[in-house]
C-alpha cells in the first residue's frame, strides 16, 4: 500500500432540490491503491455510522501538506 492515500471519501448529504445552499462535505475518510494495483482500498474513520452518498477526489498538494 502507497504511504500516501490518493483520494479523500466525503460525505456528501442529499441537499433539498430547491436549496439554495451547497451541503456541507464532511471527510470521513481516504482510498490507497492496491499494492498489486487494480483497486482501492477504502478506510473510514473509526465509528462512521455511514449512510448517503460518499464522494472521492483526489487528494490535492496543499492537502498533503
Amino acid at each position: 500500500m502507497a504511504k500516501q492515500p490518493t483520494h479523500r471519501a466525503y460525505l456528501v448529504p442529499e441537499s433539498e432540490p430547491d436549496a439554495a445552499k451547497k451541503p456541507h462535505w464532511t471527510e470521513v475518510g481516504a482510498i490507497w491503491p492496491h499494492g498489486k494495483g487494480g483497486g482501492s482500498g477504502l478506510v473510514l474513520v473509526p465509528g462512521l455510522g455511514v449512510t448517503g452518498r460518499i464522494v472521492c477526489m483526489p487528494v490535492t498538494a496543499k492537502q498533503e501538506v
